[in-house]
């Protein structure tokens, strides 16, 4: 599977930094990723619904973690770029999100 598509929507927020769509193979495609900030740097959310007990799950995921890390790499290079084009930089260093 091949990422053919990174389309990053920059967000000026205390904790959400940016929205992201990434297409594959051109065919299919997977909006409302997130970048966040967190505390110990940034991470990649993906999209989620929420419970009827007010928790969070996840609606779209990798399952393999090589796939989570190729992925997660790939979008936060794009944020970057993204960023630098706007005239900004990402200082903070960036984390893995643990699966919910």
């Amino acid at each position: 599977m091949e990422i053919t598509e990174v389309n990053v929507s920059l967000r000026n927020e205390d904790k959400l930094k940016a929205f992201v769509n990434v297409t594959f193979d051109d065919v299919f495609v997977v909006r409302g990723m997130k970048i966040i900030k967190g505390s110990t740097g940034y991470f990649i959310s993906m999209p989620s619904r929420k419970m009827p007990d007010g928790s969070y799950r996840d609606i779209a995921h990798p399952i393999r973690n090589e796939f989570r890390q190729s992925l997660e790499k790939i979008i936060l290079d794009e944020y970057q770029n993204s960023l630098s084009q706007e005239g900004g930089q990402l200082s903070e260093k960036i984390v893995q999100e643990v699966d919910r």
